[in-house]
């Protein structure tokens, strides 16, 4: 299975996302910031999933699966948008990006789990 790479510029939602994930048998990477994520990907390293956050100083999320998605190697990857924000038209552009799907913070559990048996190929 290939890890989930997580991107949020908060250190708690990256450690309590990690445990959950590690806990349910999903192997993750993090990354504090877009660029991070992306210089990850660049450097060779294919998640299965992209879960990243809307709002993070520099490049957001939504810009973030725009680049994500002229990479080969993340051209169709599932990603999800973990976000507080809610408002249709931010929704639209993230489809538009390419996201596959949005959440909204704070996520439970469960919901989460559910969404990654729907999303990921195993």
């Amino acid at each position: 299975m290939k890890p989930v790479l997580l991107v949020d510029d908060s250190p708690t939602i990256l450690m309590s996302m990690s445990v959950l994930l590690s806990k349910a048998g999903y192997p993750n990477e993090q990354a504090p910031n877009a660029e991070a994520a992306l210089e990850k990907v660049r450097g060779g390293f294919a998640p299965g999933l992209v879960i990243t956050d809307y709002h993070m100083p520099g490049m957001h999320g939504v810009e973030l699966i725009q680049e994500l998605r002229k990479l080969p190697s993340t051209r169709f990857t599932p990603m999800l948008v973990l976000t507080t924000e809610s408002q249709q038209d931010k929704r639209d552009a993230a489809r538009k990006a390419g996201a596959t799907g949005w959440l909204v913070k704070p996520v439970e559990a469960d919901k989460l789990l559910q969404v990654l048996k729907q999303v990921l190929p195993n």
